[in-house]
């Protein structure tokens, strides 16, 4: 990247559906856009407060989600898959864990980076075209494997607990800035919440 290309930050989990809706948005865009745009993926955890010590999901605890908050969550899927014209084999994910693949994803982005925004886009088609669980270190190597990445330093990543405390650090992080839900697009300062349109998206950055 050139050091006068833009610098997107983009909080966001992989298993909300309005991060994959926000990430095509983002790459209509980009099509349009003529300058370089880097874009700094930040995690974010939308499970955090359901998480017990070892990382794992309590289900039963209520986060004040309820039926109707799904069939709302998926009525909007459905218009913004309208809207940019893009397919998904699912609307939500509920059970799937996204912790495995952040975690995947946050060692790729340090040690491959140039190969991060790759497996990025495989693991959201892992999980939104192909309805494939991407809390599955199996899947995960699959993907790695797909584009290219070491499989067995994914693997490792996935089990590193050291790993696991840099991303729940930068969960916290995220928190602190902040960033209550995914996806957030933050550029100097100004911040787009939600899956906002192509249109939205230049009217931040421009």
């Amino acid at each position: 990247m050139s050091e006068t290309s833009d610098r997107l930050e983009l909080y966001a989990d992989y298993v909300c559906p309005f991060c994959y809706l926000g990430n095509q948005s983002l790459a209509q865009y980009r099509e349009t856009r003529e300058e370089p745009l880097e874009v700094d993926w930040q995690p974010f955890d939308l499970r955090s407060g359901k998480r017990n010590p070892d990382g794992s999901i309590d289900h039963d605890v209520d986060d004040g989600k309820d039926d109707q908050y799904f069939e709302q969550a998926k009525q909007n899927v459905r218009r913004l898959q309208t809207e940019y014209d893009v397919e998904m084999a699912q609307e939500i994910a509920i059970e799937v864990d996204s912790l495995p693949a952040q975690q995947a994803s946050w060692y790729v982005k340090q040690e491959y980076p140039d190969q991060w925004a790759a497996f990025d886009d495989a693991i959201y088609a892992a999980l939104w075209q192909d309805g494939r669980d991407i809390g599955d270190t199996d899947v995960l190597a699959d993907v790695a494997d797909a584009v290219g990445l070491p499989v067995d330093e994914i693997r490792s990543a996935i089990d590193d607990d050291g790993v696991r405390t840099e991303l729940e650090d930068r969960f916290t992080m995220s928190q602190r800035q902040g960033i209550t839900g995914v996806p957030t697009f933050v550029y100097e300062g100004q911040a787009a919440r939600g899956a906002v349109p192509p249109a939205q998206l230049e009217r931040l950055l421009e």
